[in-house]
């Protein structure tokens, strides 16, 4: 299922550096990590879904390549951001 408009809101108020940010990394990570979530329940239920798997596989690398940016810019942001949205162990 799509984000509803206010919970991608909400996502962006909490991960966003200012009050409009919707293109910073951090919240375009938080966005896709909560749509993966929601691909991965659907899965749960729909396991010969295949075209939807190849979204999903498309979101995760699309996150990673943030998180690598993110990484490489500036370490300090990319370590609160993956403790706060628990992508590590």
């Amino acid at each position: 299922m799509a984000l509803t408009s206010t919970q991608k809101s909400e996502i962006v108020a909490g991960n966003g550096r200012g009050a409009n940010d919707t293109g910073s990394p951090e919240v375009q990570v938080a966005l896709l990590s909560a749509r993966i979530e929601d691909l991965s329940e659907h899965f749960k239920a729909h396991a010969h879904d295949n075209h939807s798997r190849q979204g999903l596989l498309r979101m995760v690398n699309r996150r990673r390549k943030l998180l690598d940016y993110l990484r490489d810019r500036s370490p300090e942001r990319y370590r609160e951001l993956i403790t706060k949205l628990g992508l590590r162990k």
